[in-house]
């Protein structure tokens, strides 16, 4: 009984301890964006200076992804992400101090190589130092420190903002920093996988060169234009870059990276699915916004209450979740989600200019309940598949291919959304009634309901992965009960 109480105890203080830490750095990654009116106006900065700020943290945050599973075996997953918190915290002091915006831009993107840490090594450190039979609940825990900052952080950070300062985005971390660094000091276990690996260093030149160009042609290829010569350099030498990485990583001894994870199909066919999720995720917080504050023209707050409900009740599901998880298995979870995701795509695919806020927050919850129902037995079932000694790396490959699949998602759906709408503006204005201001909005909602019917058709290619999954699933049933 006192051996049991202890593991008990065990698994909660380190649950606390991964929890303060990937609440903490996904809650920088949301609460900036409603000050941006804020940023410009007290450093006299362009828009397209001070979204460095998100575009820098974004790079940070991919580029250093992929170091994380070398690191975390050569030093320990617990040196490692109090390393992380300590610099984390650092750089949000110093960002309360910044002189300007170039400044400011500057410890924001540190920021991030701190944060792009963070991440990738909570994951690794519930397979790494959790029971297996009560990771899927671990994971559901984890789920829930993810969605319950991106479901605050818009409404606190315009809150604070308006009382307290831009200052306080960033010194809200401080605090939340040292309490993350003292639990995780005194609450998680050190293991040291292997200590003797020779760090590649011509890999890690090589990771960092494609993937910074990679997601910058992703991120900034919109404004710049998909077929300007920056995009294309950037892309081109980013993508040359990532296939010398990978020839280099499958030959030698000692990989930075070791990419033989993807050799296991379940968790292959699992980070596929998942980022099938994350594109969706992204067109939703992308298109959204975008409806309400410029076609209907209301106010950031309103668009943080529209959204609300749906990262709410997401969050609330993610601890059910887990428990099911345990009972189901990963299918019937994962189908229920990618069906809730089809269903309110397509419905929002519909939206009219008249649309309610109640109508679009409506099916914005479902789209969230879709999304907590698959992303957990996603990333679970892919990362249970994968031995101990390997889960720093299969964390790394699925934080680096998750970024660079957000950061596609936000440059493809901008892109498409720019496009459609002056097509659809140009086929509005053949009315010759019609004002300027109605031709733009009704080009816009239809652009709108475009993006949103790709979602759709995105979302339907992995119904047929999902079946791969449950295939697996019934393997292992069997093998479970020959044992």
């Amino acid at each position: 009984m006192t051996n049991s109480s202890s593991e008990r105890s065990s698994f909660w203080f380190i649950i606390l301890a991964i929890f303060f830490g990937n609440f903490m750095a996904i809650l920088s990654s949301t609460t900036i964006n409603v000050a941006f009116p804020i940023f410009m106006k007290d450093f006299d900065a362009e828009l397209g200076k001070v979204q460095w700020m998100i575009t820098g943290f974004l790079l940070a945050t991919g580029v250093v992804a992929p170091i994380v599973g070398y690191f975390g075996d050569r030093f320990s997953y617990k040196r490692l992400y109090i390393f992380a918190l300590s610099g984390f915290t650092l750089f949000a002091a110093l960002c309360t101090v910044a002189w300007s915006i170039n400044s400011l831009i500057i410890f924001r993107t540190l920021q991030g190589v701190f944060s792009g840490l963070i991440i990738p090594t909570t994951l690794t450190m519930i397979y790494q130092f959790i029971e297996k039979d009560r990771q899927p609940f671990a994971m559901s825990l984890w789920s829930l420190s993810s969605m319950l900052a991106p479901a605050f952080g818009p409404t606190l950070g315009g809150l604070l903002t308006e009382y307290f300062g831009w200052q306080s985005l960033f010194m809200l971390n401080v605090p939340i920093g040292i309490a993350a660094v003292a639990v995780a000091f005194k609450c998680l276990p050190y293991l040291s996988i292997n200590s003797s690996k020779t760090f590649d260093f011509p890999g890690f030149i090589t990771v960092l060169l494609s993937s910074s160009f990679i997601i910058l042609s992703f991120t900034e290829g919109n404004g710049w234009g998909w077929t300007n010569w920056k995009t294309l350099f950037f892309f081109l030498v980013g993508v040359a870059a990532l296939i010398y990485f990978i020839r280099r990583e499958l030959r030698i001894a000692s990989p930075l990276l070791n990419l033989s994870v993807f050799r296991t199909r379940r968790f292959t066919y699992s980070l596929i699915i998942n980022c099938i999720i994350t594109a969706s995720l992204y067109s939703g917080t992308l298109l959204i916004p975008v409806f309400v504050q410029d076609v209907q023209h209301s106010t950031p707050l309103v668009t943080a209450l529209i959204l609300l409900p749906g990262s709410m009740v997401m969050a609330l599901c993610s601890p059910i979740v887990g428990k099911l998880y345990s009972r189901t298995g990963p299918f019937p979870l994962i189908m229920g989600g990618i069906l809730l995701l089809i269903v309110s795509n397509w419905e929002l695919s519909h939206i009219s200019l008249q649309a309610s806020h109640v109508y679009a927050a409506g099916w914005m919850t479902i789209r969230y309940i879709g999304i907590s129902l698959a992303f957990m037995p996603v990333m679970n079932a892919g990362m249970s598949s994968i031995s101990k000694e390997k889960s720093g790396h299969a964390s790394s490959v699925t934080n680096w291919v998750r970024q660079a699949v957000g950061a596609l998602s936000i440059g493809v759906f901008s892109s498409l959304l720019a496009a459609r709408s002056l097509a659809h503006q140009k086929d509005v204005g053949v009315d010759a009634s019609a004002s300027s201001s109605f031709i733009r909005d009704q080009g816009m909602t239809l652009a709108v309901q475009d993006v949103f019917l790709i979602a759709v058709f995105i979302c339907i290619v992995a119904i047929p992965l999902s079946f791969i999954l449950r295939e697996k699933r019934n393997k292992r049933r069997a093998v479970g009960l020959q044992g």
